[in-house]
C-alpha cells in the first residue's frame, strides 16, 4: 500500500477493501478475505457505510457471519499484505479486488459541494475502485489486476461504471497488487509414540 496515498487522506487510515473469487462458468463465489469494518458493519457510531465496497456488499451482506467470520481481518497497516486461498488445479476463477480510503477527496468528490451544499455523507471522498484479473490455476501464472471500475452505490445496490477522469488519487492507494499461481507446501504432523519402560527422548 502506498503510505505517503493514505497519510494525505483526510483521516491517513488505511483502506477498507475486499478480495474475492468468481467462477466464470457456474457464477460460484469465494470468498478471500474482507477487512473487518466492512465485514460486520462496524464504523464506530455509524449504523453502516455500504458506500465503502459497494459492489461486495450486494454480494455478500446477509451471508452468514461465520463465513465473513472466517475471511475477515483487521484492515493492514503495513506496507505490504499477502493472503492466500485454495483452489482445484488447472481451474479458472476472474479474482476480483474492491477498495476505498476514506476521506480521499478531491475537487470532483469533496467533503462539501458548494454547489449542491451536499456532505459527503459517509466521508468516503473518491468512491471505491474494483479491480480484474481472469486467472488460471496453473502453478508459475503470474498475474497483474486491472482498474476495471467505479463501484458506487447506488438505490441500495451497487453500480458498475468505467473509470473516468474524475478519479485521481485513488488510483495511487495501491502501490502494486500481484497474483501468484503456488503449490501449496504439505504439512507434516509428527506423532511421538511413549512405549512403557522407555526412556523419553528428544529429537
Amino acid at each position: 500500500m502506498n503510505s505517503e496515498a493514505i497519510y494525505l487522506s483526510t483521516y491517513a487510515e488505511p483502506p477498507q477493501f475486499a478480495i474475492w473469487l468468481e467462477n466464470p462458468q457456474s457464477g460460484e463465489l469465494r470468498q478471500v478475505f474482507v477487512t473487518y469494518r466492512a465485514a460486520r458493519g462496524d464504523w464506530e457510531g455509524k449504523a453502516d457505510v455500504p458506500v465503502a465496497v459497494p459492489h461486495w456488499t450486494t454480494l455478500f451482506r446477509g451471508r452468514s457471519s461465520e463465513k465473513v467470520d472466517g475471511v475477515s481481518g483487521a484492515t493492514p497497516k503495513k506496507e505490504s499484505f499477502v493472503v492466500q486461498v485454495e483452489v482445484a488445479p488447472a481451474s479458472a476463477w476472474t479474482c476480483w479486488l474492491e477498495m476505498n480510503l476514506a476521506g480521499d477527496y478531491n475537487e470532483h468528490y469533496p467533503q462539501f459541494n458548494r454547489a449542491t451544499l451536499q456532505e459527503d455523507e459517509f466521508s468516503c471522498g473518491q468512491p471505491a475502485l474494483l479491480y480484474r484479473a481472469d486467472v488460471k490455476a496453473e502453478r508459475g501464472n503470474a498475474y497483474t489486476p486491472h482498474l476495471a471500475y467505479m463501484s458506487l452505490w447506488d438505490n441500495e445496490a451497487s453500480a458498475l461504471a468505467p473509470v473516468d477522469s474524475t478519479i485521481t488519487t485513488a488510483q495511487n492507494v495501491f502501490d502494486r497488487i500481484a497474483i501468484s499461481i503456488v503449490k501449496p507446501k504439505p504439512l507434516i504432523f509428527r506423532k511421538k509414540i511413549e512405549q512403557p519402560g522407555k526412556l523419553k527422548t528428544k529429537n
